[in-house]
This record gives structure tokens, sequence and C-alpha cells, in this order.
């Protein structure tokens, strides 16, 4: 996998059984979920998604509008036009104004209350559809970043749904739909809502232009160490990943995810005593830290270690029966074996 940029962008993929609403409940859900149309300097135009938040604002992605010579919200086959902007370009984060939107604004919930592997869907507007799309999956991380966090999830998403919504299964947002690593196992990021609410109350501007690049889009080496990690740890480059890790967990020692990537990476170079370490400090801090503790299933199947596997199960399956289901059958083979 060569080291490419992070690119954007959103929706539709494997359904997963959680968090799935109703056809009912998708449908009124997808009165506030918005086509932004632009229009660009080459001739051509542009599309993206947006989420009504008040009854003044769509929020969206700055990359979506960015540069552009116009931008409208189009719904029912009406078009809207913005009366100004609110934004935040290193974040990707905008807001459009309207006199009065004949929507139904969302409820917003903060990132900070989020569980990891919560259930939870998005909806947008992939390229090609005219109606949102919805995706399935859960919360997978919450990474701090300026005072809020950045939301992964594993509901995958496609280009044209950049500036859509992530709720939970209450039907609250709890993410803007934003970008994603490169490669088939992509990871999926959100920006929280905490930085909605905050930019409600920043000056407007009527201006699209921007020199800024959004925090995501910066070279490697300037990213947050969340984005750093995924490439070594896809390619399975373990020097490289424990590098990374190893300064994400002194700068950031409360960060499970830190530790189970430091975990990750000893396990691959084959250092299993110190992955077990690493890891076992991931879930102590998180216990909801799935991740962690299927890593530790796997040390622990190779070290025919059936007891630390039994210990492993029941915390596996509260959060996820498939993953529960694997340690059980490693547990029979070992026996099996025995």
């Amino acid at each position: 996998m060569k080291r490419m940029a992070l690119i954007l962008i959103c929706v539709v993929y494997a359904p997963s059984l959680l968090a799935r609403p109703s056809f009912a409940e998708t449908l009124a859900l997808s009165h506030s979920i918005v086509m932004i149309t632009t229009q660009l300097p080459n001739g051509q135009n542009g599309r993206g998604s947006g989420v009504v938040v008040s009854k003044e604002y769509v929020a969206t992605n700055c990359h979506v509008i960015a540069n552009a010579l116009g931008a409208n919200v189009a719904k029912f086959r009406d078009a809207y036009q913005p009366i100004a902007i609110k934004a935040d370009w290193k974040r990707d984060l905008c807001l459009l104004k309207f006199d009065d939107l004949p929507f139904s604004p969302v409820a917003l919930r903060d990132s900070k209350t989020l569980q990891y592997e919560e259930s939870v869907f998005s909806l947008g507007f992939p390229a090609g559809q005219n109606v949102p799309q919805p995706s399935y999956g859960e919360i997978k991380a919450a990474y701090p970043f300026e005072d809020s966090f950045i939301i992964r999830s594993n509901a995958a998403f496609t280009m044209g749904s950049s500036g859509g919504a992530l709720f939970d299964e209450q039907f609250n947002l709890v993410g803007l739909t934003t970008f994603k690593s490169p490669g088939s196992n992509a990871y999926f990021y959100h920006l929280p809502v905490e930085w909605i609410k905050a930019l409600m109350q920043a000056p407007e501007t009527h201006n699209l232009d921007t020199n800024d690049i959004p925090f995501w889009a910066l070279p490697l080496e300037e990213r947050p160490a969340f984005m750093q990690v995924v490439i070594p740890y896809q390619n399975e480059e373990w020097a490289a990943l424990g590098k990374i890790a190893a300064q994400w967990a002194i700068d950031e020692p409360q960060s499970s995810d830190a530790w189970y990537y430091l975990g990750v990476a000893e396990e691959g170079k084959g250092s299993l005593a110190q992955a077990k370490q690493y890891l076992t400090k991931a879930v102590a801090l998180n216990a909801r830290e799935l991740d962690a503790m299927n890593a530790l299933a796997r040390i622990a199947f190779v070290q025919k270690d059936v007891q630390t596997l039994a210990e492993l199960e029941a915390p596996i399956r509260l959060l996820n029966n498939d993953n529960a289901d694997e340690v059980v059958n490693k547990i029979q083979q070992l026996q099996i074996n025995e």
C-alpha cells in the first residue's frame, strides 16, 4: 500500500444488524439531510451532504464548498441559497446560514458521551444517489483532539456523502461524516457535534475562498498520531508502528488506543509478553477496548492459554457476540488438541 494522503467522503456498504432504524424512522431523518450543490471555477458542479442543525444552519464539511463560485442546498427538488456562512477551514467544518429552513433540525449529542462499540448509522448522499443512503456500524474509537473527540466508526461511506450525519440509536446527531483512510480496509472519521455548537457562535462571512488545509489533509508527519498509525498498522510495518505508538503513549498516557497499537506492534514483532502488558493496559484504561481484547485472545490462543481465553469470553460477549463465539471456538480447538 502506498503512502497516500487520506481522502474524504461517505456512505453505503454492508449493513450490520445493529442500530438499523425502520423505514419510517429513516424517512423522517432524511428530511433533515440535504444535498449541497456547488458551482466550481472550472465550470463543473460539485456536491456533498449537509445536516440541518437548527432553523438557520446546515452543517457540512468546508471541503464541499471551499473555493466554489456558489453553493446551494437542494431538497425535494427545491433549492435554497444561503445568506452567509460560518467557516472553520482548518477543522473542515462549515455552517450555511438561511433565513428560515422548512426542515426539522436534528437533536445533537456531544462526542464525549459516546462509548466504544456503541451502535451508530450514517445518512448521506453517495455519488449518483438522489436520496439519503444509510450505512451501519459501531463507534470504534473517539480520539481526544482540540477540546473534543474525533470519532472513528465502521459505518462505511463513499465519495459524495461528505458532510453527512452519524446518528446514535436514539437518532441524535453524534458526528459529521468527513474523511477516510486509503485502501480497502479504510478507517472512517467524523467531526464532533461540539465543534458545530462552537461554530454557531463564530462571526459570519460570505467568502468561500480559502488557502487553509484541513488538519486531516496535512503532510503525514503533521497529522495526529491516531492518523499516523493507520498505514504502518495496515502494512504490518511493526517497527514504524511501534515508534509512532510509543510517542503517542508518552504524549497521551491515558489513551487506550495508543497502548493498543503499541501492543499490536509488539505482537507483530513476536514480543508477546510485552504485547500482553500493553494490551492489558489498554483494557484497564477502557473496558470497552474490544480490539485490545481480541488481540489478547489471539495471543492466548498462540500460547495455548485456555484460562485467559475463558476470562476474555464474557467481556468480549458484552460488546460483540461474533467475536465472543470466535473465542469459544479457540477454547474448543485447544481442548480438542490437548
